[in-house]
């Protein structure tokens, strides 16, 4: 349906269509393309950084959120208790990699955070749309650009997908 596009621009543009009151053909976010390409953007950048000489040259710890699921206890939230979960885990992880981006020097390295952090921001737009207002979360603490992405792609996997794939509005029979 939409080959050739990025994610952002697919979010964007359903979303637009949704704006105005059309019927939309996909919902975005139902989409399991959209958030597997996120993932892969994620994947790609941690492979990609993993061989970079002392952490391209950022030091410090970042506060991320924690990726493991009991599932028993995922299940028993509601839909809106897990995405203020999903939510304030993407906020940190905005948070982490903004301050990452402030400290490399390297261009190429900027455009993969950039990159990441654009992602971050279509995910967040897509659940602020459902009004949803920030939470604490249980945190960690990671020391290393590595570490960082690798927790980025974790709850990209786990708790993001978990959610989008059981929220009530991708759930909705098709007529």
């Amino acid at each position: 349906l939409f080959s050739g596009t990025g994610p952002v621009v697919v979010l964007l543009t359903v979303l637009q269509w949704a704006g105005r009151g059309l019927p939309s053909p996909v919902r975005p976010i139902c989409d399991p393309r959209v958030l597997d390409r996120f993932i892969m953007e994620a994947r790609d950048t941690e492979t990609a950084l993993r061989g970079c000489k002392a952490g391209c040259g950022v030091t410090g710890t970042f506060v991320v959120p924690l990726t493991n699921v009991d599932f028993v206890v995922w299940e028993t939230k509601d839909t809106e208790e897990q995405a203020l979960e999903v939510q304030s885990g993407m906020s940190l992880f905005g948070q982490a990699l903004g301050a990452v981006r402030e400290s490399v020097s390297r261009v190429a390295v900027q455009i993969l955070i950039d990159n990441n952090k654009s992602n971050i921001h279509s995910l967040g737009q897509v659940l602020r749309s459902l009004h949803i207002q920030h939470k604490e979360v249980k945190q960690s603490r990671v020391s290393s650009l590595s570490e960082l992405l690798h927790v980025h792609t974790n709850f990209l996997r786990g708790k993001v997908r978990l959610l989008l794939t059981n929220a009530p509005a991708c759930q909705q029979n098709s007529t």
